[in-house]
C-alpha cells in the first residue's frame, strides 16, 4: 500500500472521544467504567493503526477506518476483560477427574447447601459453645475419623503441601527411608525427592526400582531415621518382575525400631471401588487399620470433594503437624472445609454416594445408559450439523487425575468429522463456543465420551454444534 494511502487512512480514524460519544459506546458506559471502555477503544484504534501501516498487500481499506468496525473489535475486547475465566465448561473428554478441568465435581446438594451459607458469615475457627477461637480443622476432623478410624485429621492446601508438612514436623534434619520404585514425580513435575528436600528430611533410597525388600529397610535404618514412608503407586504401575513390602510388615518393622510409618495413597479411597465393579484400591481406613502412624491423601480424587491434602493419623503426630509453621501456610479457607465436610457425609451410605456423587455416579452408569445417551447425542448434532458425519463408537475413557491409571472403563462415543475442517480446529471451536466444550481426538475425528456428559447436557452440546457449524467454515490452510 501506498505510504500516500497509508496517510489518508490514518487521518480518517475517528478520535477516542468521537467513538466514546457514539451510542454504543453510551450503553457499554452505563455497566462499566470509563477507564476501561476507553481502554478497550484506545486498544482497538492502536490496533488499527498498526495493520495500516505494515499493510504492504492493500488489505486495509475505508471499511476498516469506520467508528462500527473500531466499536466492533473494542466490544470484542471488553468482553474478553469483563467476562470470568473460570467458567462453566461441559466435559465431553470421559475423564472423569479431569484436573485441568477441576478435576472432581461436586455433588449438586452439597454446591446448594454451601451457596446460602457462603453469602453470610460461617462458623470457620469459632467455637459455638464457648465462643472462643478454635482451629479450622476442627471442622472436618470429625467425619475424617469417623470414616477411617484415625484417632486425628487435619487439612492443608494439597497432598504435595502434604508430603512436605508431614516431612517437617516430624523428619526435619532426620533420614526417611523409601523404596526406589516409590519416588514417583507428580503432576507439575514436582519429584518426591525435591519435596522431601525442601522438607529438610534427608532421602534414604533403598531396594531397586521393581523390587524392594523388607531387608533393604532393615538394612537402612540408623540412629538418624526419624520414619519410613510408603508411597502407594495411584498414578503409575510397575509390573512384571516386581516386588513391594505389604504395608503391615513395614509398620512392624518401625514400631518395632520405634520409628513412625507415613503411608501416602495418593487418590485417598475411602470406599472399596471392587463395589463399583474396578479394581480394589487401598482405602485410608485399611492403611490405618494396618498401623500406619500417619496416611495422607489428595481430597479432590477418590473423595471428590475440593482441592485439598487430608492427613489422618495418631494424635500426637496430627498434632504435631499441625501446630508445624507451615500449617499456616497451607491452611485452607472456608470454602474447601465446607465442600469436604458436605461431601464426606455421602461416603457413609453407599447407595446415596452411587446417587448422589457425580464421581461415583459416573462410574456406576450402566452400559445400556450410556449407549442410549450417545444415540441421544447423535440424533441431535445431525440436524444441527448437516454437513458433519455423526457416529455412535464403542470406546473407553478413565478416571484420570492419576487415580487407577491402568484401568479402562467402557464406553460409548459420538464421533465428529467434518469435511474440509481438520479434527484440532473442530475441537479448538467446541471449546471456543459459548458452552465450552471440551472433546477429544481419536483416529482423525473429534470424539465425545457420554460417560462425563448428563442428560441435560446433550441438548447443549448439539446446540454448541450447531453454532460451530453456522460460524466456521473450512480451517485455513
Amino acid at each position: 500500500m501506498a505510504a500516500s494511502l497509508k496517510q489518508e487512512l490514518l487521518r480518517k480514524i475517528p478520535s477516542i472521544d468521537d467513538l466514546l460519544a457514539g451510542s454504543a459506546a453510551a450503553g457499554w458506559l452505563a455497566e462499566h467504567p470509563r477507564p476501561l471502555v476507553a481502554a478497550c477503544v484506545r486498544e482497538a484504534v492502536g490496533e488499527l493503526r498498526r495493520q495500516i501501516l505494515s499493510d504492504s498487500a492493500g488489505r486495509c481499506g475505508p471499511a476498516h477506518v469506520t467508528a462500527e468496525f473500531i466499536l466492533a473489535r473494542a466490544e470484542q475486547r471488553l468482553a474478553e476483560r469483563t467476562q470470568p475465566h473460570l467458567r462453566v465448561a461441559i466435559n465431553a473428554t470421559g475423564i472423569i477427574l479431569h484436573t485441568a478441568l477441576g478435576r472432581a465435581v461436586w455433588p449438586e446438594g452439597v454446591v446448594d447447601s454451601m451457596a446460602k451459607e457462603l453469602a453470610g458469615y460461617v462458623t470457620l475457627a469459632i467455637d459455638r459453645e464457648t465462643g472462643k477461637r478454635s482451629e479450622r480443622d476442627k471442622r472436618v476432623e470429625h467425619i475424617l475419623t469417623e470414616l477411617t478410624g484415625a484417632e486425628a485429621a487435619t487439612v492443608v492446601n494439597n497432598n504435595a503441601a502434604a508430603t512436605m508438612i508431614v516431612l517437617a514436623a516430624l523428619a526435619a534434619g532426620k533420614e526417611v527411608i523409601v523404596s526406589r520404585g516409590q519416588l514417583i514425580e507428580i503432576g507439575g513435575s514436582f519429584r518426591l525427592p525435591e519435596v522431601m528436600a525442601q522438607s529438610g528430611a534427608r532421602l534414604v533410597e533403598v531396594g531397586a526400582t521393581n523390587r524392594t525388600h523388607l531387608r533393604d529397610y532393615e538394612a537402612a535404618i540408623t540412629d538418624e531415621t526419624a520414619l519410613i514412608l510408603r508411597v502407594h503407586p495411584s498414578n503409575y504401575r510397575i509390573v512384571g518382575f516386581t516386588k513391594e513390602v505389604p504395608l503391615d510388615e513395614l509398620v512392624e518393622l518401625a514400631h518395632a525400631r520405634g520409628l513412625a510409618l507415613l503411608d501416602d495413597l495418593g487418590a485417598g479411597a475411602l470406599v472399596g471401588l471392587e463395589q463399583f465393579g474396578l479394581p480394589h484400591e487401598p482405602t485410608v481406613g485399611e492403611s490405618i487399620a494396618a498401623g500406619a502412624d500417619v496416611v495422607i491423601s489428595s481430597a479432590d480424587k477418590l473423595m471428590g470433594a475440593s482441592q485439598g491434602g487430608v492427613i489422618v493419623g495418631r494424635g500426637q503426630y496430627v498434632e504435631r503437624i499441625a501446630r508445624h509453621p507451615l500449617a499456616r501456610a497451607f491452611r485452607v479457607d472456608k470454602t474447601c472445609l465446607m465442600a469436604l465436610e458436605r461431601t464426606l457425609f455421602l461416603f457413609r451410605d453407599p447407595e446415596r454416594l452411587k446417587r448422589e456423587h457425580p464421581t461415583y455416579r459416573m462410574l456406576t452408569t450402566p452400559p445400556e445408559v450410556l449407549k442410549q445417551r450417545a444415540e441421544a447425542l447423535a440424533a441431535a448434532i445431525a440436524p444441527a450439523m448437516p454437513a458433519a458425519q455423526v457416529q455412535v463408537r464403542d470406546g473407553v475413557g478413565f478416571l484420570g487425575s492419576g487415580s487407577l491409571p491402568m484401568e479402562q472403563l467402557p464406553t460409548s462415543l459420538v464421533a465428529l468429522t467434518v469435511p474440509g475442517v481438520k479434527p484440532d480446529e473442530l475441537a479448538r471451536r467446541l471449546r471456543m463456543d459459548e458452552a465450552a466444550v471440551f472433546a477429544r481426538i481419536e483416529d482423525d475425528a473429534v470424539v465425545m465420551d457420554v460417560r462425563t456428559l448428563t442428560d441435560e447436557q446433550v441438548p447443549l452440546v448439539a446446540q454448541a454444534a450447531g453454532r460451530v457449524a453456522e460460524g466456521g467454515g473450512p480451517a485455513p490452510a
